[in-house]
C-alpha cells in the first residue's frame, strides 16, 4: 500500500487540486492510446490488407467481450488504484514485447497488436472514470469532469501530432510508436503514484452493490425509454465499422509506404481531436440552449447521412476523411454531451446497470453486426457493393437513428416531466 500524505487544505482546495491532476493524467493517457492508434491501423494494412479489417474487428470484439467480464471481477476484488498501477506496469511491458515480435513483420504480431491496442484503450480510460467515480462525490464531478474530460480531448490532438512528428523528424519509425507510447504510460504510473501519495484517491464509501451484467439485461428490458436509448446508441456503433472501412481503404490506396501512412492517420486523428473540442465548446451549448438536446442528439446521424452521401457522389480520401470526422468528431462532442443528459431522470442504480451491459456486450454486438454486413456486401453475397456503395448502408442506418431519436424524444419528455420520488 502506497502511504499518503494528508492533506491540510480545505475541501474546495482538494477538489480542485484533484480536478488538475485528473486533467493531466487523462491527457497523458490519451496521449499514449494515440500513438499506438495510428500505428496499429497502419501496421494492420501493409501486413493484412484492409479488406479484411471486419474479420480483425469481429475477432478483437469477441475477444474484448470476455476480457472486460473478467476485467470487472478483478476491479472487484482488487483495490482500484493497485490496479491501475498494475495495468500500467503491464502495458508497459506488453508494449516492449509486441515491439520485439513486429520486427517479424507477420500478420499474426499486427492483429494480436491491433487486438492488444484496442484492450489498452477500453481498460485505460474505463478504469480512469472508474477511479475518478469512487474519489468524487456527485458534486465535485458536475464541477469538474467537463474540465477533466476537456484532458482526454487535448490528449487527442497533441498524440496524434506527436506521433507524426516523431516519424517526420526523428529516425523513429512506426514500431518504435511503441516506445513512445510505453514510457507516457511511466508518466501515467508516476502520476497516480503521486496522487496517492498526497492523499488525493481516497475512495469515497458507496452503499450502492457491484453492478452485475443480468441485472442491467433486465433493467434495459424493464424501461422502454432505456431501451430507446439503448437504440440509438447502438444505431451509432452499427454505422461505425462501416465509417471506418471506407476511412481505412481510402487510406489505403492513397498511402502504399508505412510510415507516410502512420503520419496520415496520425495528422488526421489531431484534426480530428480538433474538431472535436470546437463543436464541444462552440455549438453544442449553442444547440443545446436553443434547440434542445434533441437536437443535440439528431445532428450526428443527420451530418453523417449528408456527408455519406457526399461521399457516394465523390469517392475520395478527402471525402472519406470528411465523413470520418462527422462520425466520430460528433460522437466524441455534441452526442456524447447530449445523451448523457438522458440518463438524468432515471434512478441512478437503474442507469449504471442499463450502463455496464450496453459497455459491456450491447457495443461489440453491434460492432460485429457492422463488421458482418460490410463482409456480405463486399465479399459474401454474388453481387458486392464497391467501397462509395456502402455509403447507402450507413445513410439507412441514420434513418432508422433519426426515427428511434424521434420515438425516444416522446419518451424523454414523459420521463422528465414525471416527479422525482421523494
Amino acid at each position: 500500500m502506497i502511504p499518503a500524505k494528508r492533506l491540510s487544505d480545505n475541501p474546495t482546495a482538494v477538489a480542485r487540486r484533484r480536478a488538475a491532476i485528473l486533467f493531466v493524467n487523462f491527457l497523458f493517457i490519451i496521449l499514449a492510446y494515440y500513438q499506438v492508434k495510428s500505428a496499429s491501423r497502419s501496421l494492420l494494412i501493409e501486413h493484412w490488407g484492409a479488406d479484411r479489417f471486419p474479420y480483425v474487428w469481429i475477432f478483437s470484439a469477441l475477444i474484448l467481450g470476455v476480457f472486460i467480464a473478467f476485467y470487472h471481477r478483478l476491479v472487484e476484488r482488487y483495490n482500484r488504484l493497485h490496479v491501475v498501477l498494475g495495468s500500467c506496469l503491464l502495458f508497459v511491458a506488453l508494449l516492449i514485447l509486441f515491439r520485439v515480435m513486429l520486427e517479424s513483420m507477420s500478420a499474426a504480431a499486427t492483429i494480436g497488436f491491433y487486438v492488444f491496442v484496442d484492450i489498452l484503450s477500453v481498460v485505460l480510460v474505463e478504469q480512469f472514470w472508474s477511479l475518478a467515480n469512487t474519489i468524487n462525490n456527485v458534486d465535485d464531478g458536475k464541477r469538474s469532469y467537463w474540465f477533466v474530460g476537456t484532458g482526454g480531448l487535448v490528449g487527442g490532438v497533441l498524440g496524434g501530432a506527436l506521433a507524426a512528428a516523431l516519424l517526420r523528424y526523428t529516425p523513429m519509425t512506426t514500431a518504435d510508436l511503441l516506445l513512445s507510447c510505453a514510457g507516457l504510460l511511466a508518466i501515467v504510473f508516476a502520476l497516480n503514484v503521486v496522487m496517492a501519495r498526497m492523499g488525493l484517491y481516497e475512495e469515497i464509501k458507496s452503499d450502492v452493490s457491484p453492478v452485475q451484467v443480468a441485472n442491467g439485461w433486465r433493467s434495459l428490458l424493464q424501461s422502454r425509454y432505456l431501451v430507446l436509448i439503448s437504440a440509438a446508441l447502438l444505431c451509432a456503433q452499427l454505422a461505425q465499422p462501416v465509417v471506418e472501412y471506407q476511412f481505412i481503404k481510402s487510406v489505403e490506396a492513397a498511402y502504399q509506404e508505412l510510415d507516410q501512412r502512420t503520419v496520415f492517420i496520425s495528422t488526421f486523428f489531431s484534426v480530428l481531436g480538433i474538431v472535436s473540442i470546437v463543436v464541444n465548446l462552440m455549438f453544442t451549448p449553442i444547440i443545446h440552449r436553443f434547440f434542445g438536446i434533441v437536437a443535440g442528439l439528431l445532428t450526428q446521424p443527420i451530418v453523417l447521412a449528408i456527408c455519406s452521401l457526399g461521399f457516394i457522389a465523390i469517392p475520395s480520401l478527402v471525402m472519406a476523411s470528411i465523413v470520418k470526422i462527422s462520425d466520430r468528431g460528433l460522437s466524441y462532442s455534441i452526442n456524447r454531451a447530449s445523451k448523457e443528459q438522458l440518463y438524468i431522470p432515471i434512478d441512478p442504480v437503474r442507469t449504471y446497470q442499463a450502463k455496464a451491459w450496453i459497455d459491456m456486450f450491447g457495443y461489440r454486438l453491434f460492432k460485429i453486426l457492422g463488421s458482418a454486413l460490410i463482409l456480405l456486401f463486399t465479399q459474401w453475397l454474388p453481387v458486392s457493393l464497391n467501397v462509395p456503395q456502402l455509403g447507402w448502408i450507413t445513410v439507412a442506418v441514420c434513418a432508422l437513428w433519426v426515427a428511434v431519436i424521434g420515438l425516444l424524444a416522446r419518451e424523454y419528455r414523459a420521463v422528465a416531466s414525471m416527479p422525482v420520488p421523494a
